[in-house]
């Protein structure tokens, strides 16, 4: 569920660019919910000050229907968890997908921004921020390495998102 706006409220009117942090994974299954746990911080961290460019939003996966709220914004920086990179996370540019695709259970990044572009006509930029996790069992805690990466992640984006400019050209520390 989106915040600080959302799909019937574009929200408010802002200079600079309008920023949308979309995490997901599933928090029941330890280090796949980095993503999310992510976005509760950075939210948390969002209301303690006077930052309308901010909206965040997270779910299990990735959906069709996300690329209304992404189409709304400037720049989309989606947030998963990813076991295949070194510690303690990752930052990349996204291209829109030539061809979207997507499964029952799953949509990648760059398939909702090919929506955006094919069912609104709007281009935001996107960029991916994996946090690097270990474990994916049902009904456990995420893994002190993993929150310690997500802690990393976390000082890193959020420093950004103070100048969402920034994320125009920001590149992996």
């Amino acid at each position: 569920m989106s915040s600080t706006g959302g799909r019937d409220n574009p929200g408010p009117a802002v200079a600079g660019p309008r920023v949308l942090v979309y995490g997901y994974g599933n928090p029941g299954r330890q280090d796949d919910g980095a993503g999310v746990a992510l976005v509760d911080a950075l939210e948390a961290w969002a209301r303690g000050g006077d930052r309308p460019w901010l909206i965040f939003d997270r779910n299990y996966q990735l959906n069709v229907e996300d690329a209304l709220e992404a189409s709304r914004h400037d720049v989309v920086v989606f947030v998963d968890a990813a076991a295949d990179h070194d510690e303690p996370f990752r930052f990349r540019a996204l291209q829109p997908a030539a061809s979207v695709s997507f499964t029952t259970h799953a949509m990648r990044p760059e398939s909702v921004l090919g929506l955006c572009r094919d069912l609104y006509g709007a281009r935001p930029v996107g960029r991916l921020l994996t946090i690097r996790g270990y474990s994916w069992e049902s009904n456990q805690a995420m893994t002190a390495r993993a929150l310690r990466n997500l802690e990393h992640a976390r000082a890193w984006l959020q420093a950004l998102l103070e100048s969402p400019a920034r994320l125009l050209t920001a590149r992996e520390p």
